[in-house]
C-alpha cells in the first residue's frame, strides 16, 4: 500500500536547503589536455566554495559540496581530455546552474575528428578521476548520499530550452553518428532509499519514496517549482510512469561499500508504509535517454535546490 503526502503550494512548505543547492559559488578548475589533442588548457566547473584549481588533479568534492557534475577529467590511454557540459550562468539576475547537451570534439593532431555526445547533468553523489575509459559510464559514479528524513517534496527553479526536433543523435566517438527517431527529454528525480550490505559487500535497497519528471518542450524560468514525493509501492496508482520503476540490472546506480569498492545498488522492492531512508538520490539532467545520446542545444537552468516539509 503507498501513503501519499498532499503537497501543499511551496509557501506553505518548510524548505530545507541543499548545501550549495543556490548555486552562487563554484569550483574553477583549469586541466591541461595532451599535446595530442592540441595541449589547450580547458576551465571546468564544479559545485562547491570559490576556489580555483590549476592543473590536472583528480577531483573530489570541496568544503562539504554534495553535489558532483557530468563534468569530468578524463585520462584514457594516457591521453588527458576534460569536458564541461555544467556551468553557472546568469538568468534574471541570479546565477544558476546551466546543464547543456553538447557535441565533444576529439581532435587528434588533425587526423582523427571524433564526436560524442554529452549531456548536463549534476546529482548528489561524487565521481572518482581521472576517468580512464568511456565505457559503463553509471559504474563510475557514486550516487546519493546519506539521509534520514522523510520530506513531502524536492522544490527548486527550473528552465528549459528546447529545440523543436524530434530526433536525438547517438554519438560514442566510435563508428559514424546515429539520428534516433523520438524526442529527448530533459529529466529530474528524487528518490529515497533504505540501504543495506550483504557480508560480500553487495549494496541492496527498498525504495522509499520517489519524485521523478520528464519535460518534453520548453519552461519558462519557474521559481518553487514542487515536485512531490510518494511513498511506498506506487505501481498501481495515477502517478506512476515506467520510468518511475525500480533500479536494478543494467539500470542500477552504483554506490560505494563498506570496503570503498563501487557496486551497484539492487532495488529489491518497495518500502512499506513509515520506512525511514538511510540514502537520498537526486539528479537534474539535459537527457533521459541512454548514454552518448542527446539533442544538442538542450539546456537546463537550475536553482535553489531544497526539501520541502
Amino acid at each position: 500500500m503507498a501513503l501519499f503526502l498532499a503537497v501543499a503550494p511551496m509557501q506553505a512548505l518548510r524548505l530545507e536547503k541543499i548545501n550549495f543547492g543556490d548555486f552562487s559559488n563554484w569550483v574553477t578548475r583549469d586541466i591541461k589536455e595532451s599535446a595530442v589533442l592540441g595541449g589547450k588548457v580547458k576551465t571546468v566547473y564544479a559545485i562547491g566554495p570559490a576556489k580555483h584549481i590549476r592543473g590536472n588533479v583528480p577531483y573530489t568534492n570541496q568544503g562539504g559540496s554534495p553535489w558532483a557534475t557530468s563534468n569530468v577529467y578524463a585520462k584514457v590511454s594516457g591521453v588527458v581530455k576534460a569536458s564541461n557540459t555544467v556551468s553557472p550562468a546568469m538568468v534574471g539576475g541570479s546565477r544558476m546552474a546551466k546543464l547543456s547537451t553538447k557535441m565533444e570534439e576529439v581532435k587528434v593532431l588533425g587526423i582523427i575528428n571524433l564526436d560524442v555526445m554529452v549531456p548536463g547533468t549534476i546529482f548528489l553523489g561524487t565521481v572518482r578521476e581521472p576517468i580512464s575509459s568511456t565505457s559503463d559510464p553509471y559504474k563510475k559514479l557514486s550516487m546519493g548520499i546519506p539521509y534520514t528524513k522523510r520530506p513531502k517534496a524536492l522544490v527548486y527553479d527550473i528552465r528549459v530550452d528546447m529545440p523543436n526536433v524530434n530526433t536525438r543523435i547517438k554519438s560514442t566517438g566510435f563508428g559514424p553518428k546515429k539520428t534516433l527517431k523520438g524526442r529527448d527529454k530533459a529529466e529530474v528525480y528524487v528518490m529515497l532509499q533504505k540501504r543495506w550490505e550483504d557480508a560480500k559487500g553487495n549494496i541492496y535497497a527498498h525504495r522509499v519514496g520517489t519524485g521523478r519528471e520528464r519535460y518534453s518542450s520548453s519552461v519558462p524560468l519557474k521559481k518553487g517549482h514542487v515536485l512531490p514525493i510518494h511513498y511506498g509501492d506506487i505501481t498501481k496508482t495515477a502517478c506512476y510512469k515506467p520510468y518511475m520503476r525500480l533500479l536494478d540490472g543494467e539500470n542500477a546506480y552504483y554506490a560505494y561499500n563498506s570496503k570503498g569498492k563501487l557496486k551497484p545498488v539492487h532495488e529489491v522492492g518497495w518500502a512499506p508504509e513509515g520506512t525511514v531512508p538511510t540514502h537520498v538520490l537526486v539528479m537534474f539532467s539535459s537527457t533521459c535517454g541512454e548514454p552518448f545520446v542527446g539533442t544538442e542545444g538542450l539546456d537546463v537552468y537550475v536553482d535553489n535546490v531544497a526539501f520541502g516539509f
